[in-house]
């Protein structure tokens, strides 16, 4: 780390404890992603306010590496468990956690990528089932119940419809057939 988190409490004076919890989890952040740049943690007493009365606010901000930033600066309402230090500084971390993760996945290249539905036209149809054509010339076998919204009945040969390939017993099929 480049510099050392800022650590602020709001409103109290903190027992040690309390102090253990919030740099035991700095240390598992450190883990998790060792290249945070700075960062401010500061944690608010409970307040008389009407909506959150009674309850701590956990603030959690870190810069990382390419001007990026982990924010978790919202505290979830009417939830009374925010009533309680550890919770509430627990349930930050956690968020904030969750976002470190996103960041080390998006750098590792890990991120989930959408299968786009391929498209092809119906070559044959049978009783119950037909076969697509798709751009390469490749037949895939589907069955009217893949066809999306009962299309089945509406379907001709020379059809244009989008699918979804996966592989059946006895080779590919469409998973999902959907008319275009």
């Amino acid at each position: 780390m480049d510099s050392p988190i800022q650590i602020e409490f709001l409103g109290f004076e903190p027992q040690e404890r309390e102090r253990q919890i919030v740099t035991e989890r700095i240390g598992k952040f450190e883990e998790l992603f060792g290249r945070i740049v700075a960062g401010r943690i500061s944690v608010k007493a409970p307040t008389g306010h009407h909506r959150t009365g009674g309850q701590y606010e956990a603030t959690i901000r870190l810069k990382l590496p390419g001007g990026r930033e982990v924010d978790v600066s919202r505290t979830p309402q009417a939830d009374e468990r925010h009533s309680d230090f550890a919770f509430a500084v627990n349930d930050a971390f956690k968020r904030a956690k969750r976002q470190l993760q996103q960041h080390a996945q998006r750098l590792q290249g890990d991120v989930k990528t959408h299968v786009l539905p391929n498209t092809g036209r119906v070559a044959r149809l049978f009783g119950d089932h037909g076969f697509i054509e798709d751009a390469a010339g490749l037949e895939i076998y589907f069955h009217r119940n893949s066809v999306v919204s009962g299309g089945f009945a509406k379907l001709t040969p020379g059809t244009v419809v989008s699918f979804v390939e996966a592989q059946g017993e006895k080779g590919p099929q469409a998973s999902t057939v959907r008319l275009i």
